[in-house]
């Protein structure tokens, strides 16, 4: 008879096992290629493995018997670091990534930006938001 073990049930057996081990982890499984950590999450075919550039992780690409992917297109790679490479330059050109440092717009410049583009939290800055009084004129 073969049965099958929920998550949970194998988290109590050793509840000191991680599922999503970092990169420095000594026990993490972890492949190198230039620019890119690759650390192996879970999967048979296609393996699931997260890539890592420096500290930071910037999605996650699989290793099929005979190719490799990432989630963003439906391309084909033979190397790893091309499905890498290819999901790092996406988040950097859609701006997924920003600097730490980078402050949020303020209300007016909130009202130069186009209705469509404006997220929730921003529609409710603007919601709040009180002109001052001063830089009005009357013509």
């Amino acid at each position: 008879m073969i049965t099958t073990l929920s998550l949970q049930e194998a988290q109590l057996d050793d509840p000191t096992e991680k599922i999503l081990l970092p990169p420095s982890d000594p026990n993490a499984e972890v492949q190198e290629i230039p620019g890119y950590k690759l650390v192996y999450v879970n999967g048979a075919c296609p393996r699931n493995y997260r890539v890592y550039t420096d500290d930071s992780m910037i999605g996650v690409i699989f290793q099929h018997i005979t190719h490799w992917s990432n989630a963003l297109d439906k391309i084909r790679y033979a190397e790893p670091v091309d499905a890498a490479a290819r999901l790092d330059e996406f988040m950097k050109m859609t701006g997924y990534f920003t600097a730490t440092t980078e402050q949020p717009l303020t209300e007016e410049e909130l009202l130069d930006i186009e209705f469509d583009a404006l997220t929730s939290d921003e529609w409710e800055r603007l919601k709040r938001y009180v002109p001052e009084a001063k830089h009005l004129v009357a013509a």
